[in-house]
């Protein structure tokens, strides 16, 4: 047996709230939109994985998602347009990324990074 694909789910009492940030932020295509769920997805070929932590490096609290971007400054800029408050960094980390934190429309912690 292999592992195809592994989904986060989060919990909300209104999933058209998720559109604005992970979609018209962020770039992810809504692959399905049911109404009590919205599905998005990057084109891009990812191996599934799932990471179990104590913290979140530097002393930060663990993200509930980390989603990494080709263009940092980039997503950097879109969340300061759409006035989204940074919660950590930018930071460059020891072990080669670059990164920062915001929260998504329902509370979570996102990590948002690039390989540097």
């Amino acid at each position: 047996m292999k592992v195809k694909r592994i989904v986060t789910n989060v919990a909300a009492a209104d999933v058209s709230l998720a559109r604005r940030f992970y979609h018209d932020i962020l770039g992810l295509e809504v692959v399905m939109d049911q109404g009590w769920i919205a599905t998005f997805a990057a084109s891009t070929s990812m191996a599934p994985q799932l990471s179990v932590a104590s913290e979140g490096g530097s002393g930060t609290p663990v993200p509930d998602l980390s989603i990494e971007v080709d263009d940092l400054d980039e997503a950097l800029r879109r969340m300061e347009r759409a006035g989204i408050a940074l919660e950590y960094g930018p930071a460059t980390e020891p072990w080669g990324v670059r990164r920062f934190y915001v929260r998504d429309p329902y509370g979570r912690l996102i990590n948002i990074l690039s390989h540097a």
